[in-house]
């Protein structure tokens, strides 16, 4: 964990803070994508103590479910008591269905990232297409976005994407598992609706147990039509889900 913190201390050094983002679902054959953002000043890598209650903290998928929820609470904690801020918000099944699968994570994300840009914090966030960006310059007044993956075009804000970046900002960690609890916690919730497909097990992704309900039940409602037919018709993943979380997490 001290290297992820180390990470988000070189990337962001003359920055107010960092804001780090990632999505949780976006391979899955069912229910929405989820974002989430977890915004940290420059103080907060410099105190030793608030690092320590985070300590473990990693791409959510290298983590056991316990681990996930222990971290979880804590950041929520952290949050109650002011050390840092939080925000997710959901691609609707909906939205996947318009938009495809890349354009509703698009939403979610400028989603969380505008629920921070909020009031007195608005001018802290840059918009895309700014001077600043265009040109490579960063702005010491602003925030800096770290984005999990490739860069999100086209997008509200100005951010820097980092490939396999849940892995090397604590940040991105962070709203790593943040995006993955709180999808989980919804598919557990679809599972008590849907008992038939397993949503509590699999989550929704395209494990063998998922693929046999589908074919024995058809989908429901809260599946993506694009992806079942996909898998259905023949066992591949969605050409739009090749982020490497199609896969059974």
């Amino acid at each position: 964990m001290a290297s992820l913190a180390s990470f988000d201390r070189k990337k962001g050094a003359d920055r107010p803070g960092i804001a780090g983002v990632d999505e949780a679902g976006r391979g899955s054959l069912c229910g929405p994508v989820i974002a989430a953002a977890v915004l940290l000043d420059a103080g907060f890598y410099g105190e030793p103590a608030w690092l320590r209650k985070l300590s473990g903290a990693n791409d959510s998928k290298k983590l056991t479910p316990e681990k996930r929820a222990e971290l979880r609470a804590r950041i929520a904690e952290m949050e109650a008591e002011g050390k840092l801020k939080t925000t997710w918000a959901a691609g609707s099944v909906m939205e996947i269905s318009a938009h495809n699968i890349l354009g509703a994570t698009r939403l979610a994300m400028a989603r969380c990232i505008a629920k921070l840009a909020v009031g007195h914090m608005a001018p802290l966030f840059a918009a895309a297409g700014t001077e600043g960006e265009l040109f490579g310059r960063s702005d010491a007044r602003t925030f800096l976005v770290l984005v999990d993956g490739l860069p999100l075009r086209p997008f509200a804000w100005a951010h820097e994407s980092i490939k396999g970046g849940d892995g090397k900002s604590l940040a991105i960690a962070l709203a790593s598992i943040i995006a993955k609890v709180e999808r989980d916690r919804m598919l557990v919730e679809m599972h008590a609706r849907h008992p038939q497909y397993g949503f509590a097990t699999h989550k929704g992704y395209g494990t063998p147990e998922h693929v046999e309900a589908l074919r024995k039940h058809g989908s429901c409602p809260e599946h993506r039509d694009l992806f079942v037919r996909t898998i259905l018709a023949g066992d591949a993943p969605p050409p739009e889900s090749t982020d490497g979380e199609f896969s059974f997490e």
